[in-house]
């Protein structure tokens, strides 16, 4: 889910920006220390939506940088368990897909990929072998987030799945759709 998150944090803006106007100076130096920026709290920094206030600088002897307290607002991205995100097959291995989300990349095991026996071949299809429904790369997908670890956090995982209603590549849905009507 993405969320417009408020922070406060004291910028340094180096001698060489005092030339800029202060707050894109400001927007700068927020930009270059959040961008990518992941905690399990917050997220994945996306971008610096605004900056809201920020007070008189400092400067510290020695440094001659200035420091401006400053709150700002960020968009972030936070997986949650349950939610349902919509993805493009970036690649598929042996053990399952991987889904481009966005900011993020998830994964999709292949005994989670569909409710079927599923068979992998070189040319990086997962096939189904009673329904002859496939997976290969660019097709776009719904899935389910079902598990989340920031136990590396340069690189978040995400655990998704395909076997619940609703849920798998989006030409199943419109099939099972139409065979309904």
């Amino acid at each position: 889910m993405f969320y417009k998150v408020k922070l406060s944090d004291h910028i340094r803006v180096p001698p060489n920006l005092f030339d800029m106007d202060i707050k894109d100076a400001i927007v700068k130096r927020i930009k270059r220390k959040y961008s990518g920026y992941i905690s399990k709290d917050l997220g994945m920094v996306i971008d610096v939506s605004q900056v809201d206030d920020m007070e008189e600088g400092i400067i510290i002897p020695g440094d001659g940088a200035s420091y401006y307290e400053t709150t700002f607002e960020v968009l972030v991205y936070r997986p949650e368990l349950q939610e349902v995100v919509l993805g493009k097959i970036k690649d598929i291995a042996d053990f399952g897909a991987f889904i481009s989300l966005g900011p993020i990349e998830g994964m999709i095991h292949i005994s989670q990929s569909m409710d079927d026996f599923v068979s992998f071949s070189k040319d990086k299809v997962l096939t189904g072998k009673e329904g002859k429904r496939s997976l290969k790369m660019e097709d776009l997908c719904r899935a389910r987030i079902i598990a989340v670890s920031y136990k590396d956090l340069s690189n978040p995982k995400l655990g998704l799945t395909m076997r619940q209603p609703r849920m798998g590549k989006l030409e199943w849905l419109e099939e099972d759709n139409n065979a309904k009507a």
